[in-house]
């Protein structure tokens, strides 16, 4: 009988373990594909994996337009030069919605050729704010910042089949109680 529950219980927790490795599967490729469209700044599909909730915080042609200004601009050209999900967490099931918190790097280029000098230190300033000393570096034989930045997504799914992502920033950690359960929120 003890044998019988000991193994029950061992099958249980196996699809279970299973279930979880399989949304962070799912989850590592698909925002590895979220940040390929940002890196390849094919914007309008990046903004079709942005969870629609975000939306009602910042309006979806207002999105758009942010990141074509980011990383279509010619006065200071962005570019992601590589990415890296580094952790998936566990997904929860939270108001009728899974969430699971995405741990990412990104190694961004950021072009400041013809920028007067008071410019370039505003940029560096506001960069080192954002990103942390340590993470951003400036190469003045190619007039451009290099920026390490690591970063968190929230991964958002009815069905764990199709994820939708919001891009954790400090700066939106406020207006995202509109838009994520206090519970997740907490997580980040």
């Amino acid at each position: 009988m003890k044998t019988k529950f000991l193994l029950s219980l061992f099958v249980l927790m196996s699809v279970c373990f299973s279930a979880q490795n399989n949304d962070q599967q799912i989850i590592s490729k698909s925002f590895s594909s979220f940040l390929g469209n940002l890196k390849s700044k094919d914007i309008d599909k990046a903004v079709e994996g942005i969870y629609p909730k975000f939306f009602t915080v910042v309006p979806k042609d207002q999105m758009t337009m942010i990141l074509n200004m980011t990383y279509n601009n010619p006065i200071m050209k962005v570019e992601i030069i590589n990415y890296k999900v580094t952790q998936v967490g566990n997904s929860e099931f939270v108001n009728g919605e899974h969430f699971s918190i995405v741990n990412y790097s990104t190694r961004i280029r950021c072009n400041a050729e013809g920028m007067q000098d008071e410019m370039r230190n505003k940029i560096k300033d506001m960069l080192v704010q954002k990103y942390g000393k340590g993470s951003v570096v400036y190469y003045p034989n190619e007039m451009a910042y290099y920026i390490n930045a690591k970063t968190k997504a929230c991964a958002i799914s009815k069905d764990r089949k199709n994820w939708k992502y919001v891009l954790v920033e400090k700066e939106m950690k406020s207006q995202l109680n509109k838009v994520l359960p206090k519970k997740i929120l907490d997580k980040i």
